[in-house]
């Protein structure tokens, strides 16, 4: 289930890159559906859905519907979303079981509340980090998607965001716009320590915090922070819109210190003055 898979070289959201050529010959593309086939099992199984009892799913940034055949697979019922026409296109010339809508994750999810059992998404949420047009916020657009995303999920259930991000700031941004919205949970990344198999799935719970899944590969790994980050639904001090602390502030301090740490860069320890601000001199 490691999957190998590179992630696609494409500087902006799929509807600029892909015509129905393209998007026809990405979903015949052998390679590519068996990466999609066992990022979509393992979204599907972080889901933790009742064994023997068929679901409704959303498939967020669904595309052709290579998601969804495991998910039909599996006997749930699925609606799948998507920005672009092309990729939508092929999905009905191959004729998936799911419903399909062409919509903007970035826009909000347009169903009403409560609908869906759980979401998967496989390798979209990263592009919503773009501001691929003036009038883009990534903050913003984030939050609205968490926030609409939240609402049409039943209480108890879980979203599992398949994601590439480019750098640890995206992370942080995707997390906090999460946890703004009102979920809690974490990322789970399995096979932390392979460069190619290394996968991040932000594992989200509505209403009830539950414990991260395990994550694969995370045996070889040196202590189980690094393979699990969680986040509660807490009011986090200093922050600012775009999800980061307060330059200068104390948390800011503290998150540039941990940071040099993790590079193996030597740090002061931390005191009960780290990050005061010193009285100015005369």
């Amino acid at each position: 289930m490691a999957g190998s898979g590179r992630r696609p070289e494409h500087r902006g959201p799929p509807e600029l890159f892909y015509d129905k050529a393209e998007a026809r010959k990405y979903s015949q593309n052998s390679r590519m559906i068996e990466i999609q086939s066992q990022m979509s099992e393992r979204a599907v199984e972080l889901l933790g859905l009742p064994e023997d009892q068929p679901c409704f799913l959303l498939d967020v940034g669904c595309g052709s519907g290579l998601s969804g055949d495991y998910i039909s697979e599996e006997g749930h019922h699925w609606v799948g979303m998507d920005i672009s026409s092309a990729m939508l296109d092929v999905a009905m010339e191959r004729e998936v079981e799911g419903d399909l809508i062409l919509a903007d994750m970035g826009q909000g999810i347009p169903f009403r509340p409560g609908m869906f059992d759980g979401c998967v998404s496989i390798s979209a949420v990263q592009w919503l980090c773009n501001a691929d047009k003036k009038t883009h916020s990534p903050p913003k657009r984030l939050y609205r998607f968490f926030s609409t995303l939240y609402s049409a999920l039943a209480r108890g259930s879980r979203a599992i965001l398949q994601l590439y991000p480019e750098n640890s700031e995206q992370l942080e941004l995707i997390t906090a716009q999460a946890m703004k919205a009102g979920f809690t949970g974490g990322m789970v990344v399995d096979y932390p320590n392979s460069t190619k198999a290394k996968k991040f799935f932000l594992c989200l719970f509505v209403g009830t915090a539950g414990a991260l899944p395990k994550a694969l590969g995370a045996e070889c790994a040196d202590g189980e922070e690094s393979q699990q980050a969680k986040f509660i639904n807490e009011r986090t001090r200093f922050r600012n819109a775009k999800g980061k602390s307060v330059k200068k502030s104390r948390d800011w301090v503290s998150e540039k210190k941990e940071r040099r740490r993790r590079q193996g860069k030597e740090v002061r320890a931390d005191t009960r003055y780290t990050g005061r601000k010193r009285r100015p001199r005369f």
